[in-house]
């Protein structure tokens, strides 16, 4: 797995993993909108704004991203092959 930070950081699996079990990235809220999914064969490309509140390493922050996903189907389960975020600048 390639998981994309919108601050432009990559981590492999273990990483984000230890990440999140460390509280060094914690969403507090998420709200995703604008979901579209799409099927093609055993892989599937998601895309969604997400909105949040996070406390990462106990600094609390505002969160709003596009995400674009990688999904594989292996088997009967849908595994993240790769993750990529930008952030959503306000309008000017």
């Amino acid at each position: 797995m390639s998981y994309g930070h919108s601050t432009g950081k990559v981590e492999d699996q273990a990483a984000f993993v230890d990440a999140l079990a460390s509280g060094k990235n914690d969403f507090v809220t998420i709200d995703l909108s604008e979901q579209t999914i799409k099927v093609v064969g055993n892989t599937a490309i998601v895309r969604h704004i997400l909105n949040g509140t996070s406390n990462d390493g106990g600094k609390p922050g505002v969160v709003k991203i596009a995400v674009f996903l990688v999904w594989v189907k292996q088997g009967k389960e849908w595994k993240l092959l790769g993750r990529q975020a930008v952030k959503i600048l306000p309008a000017s």
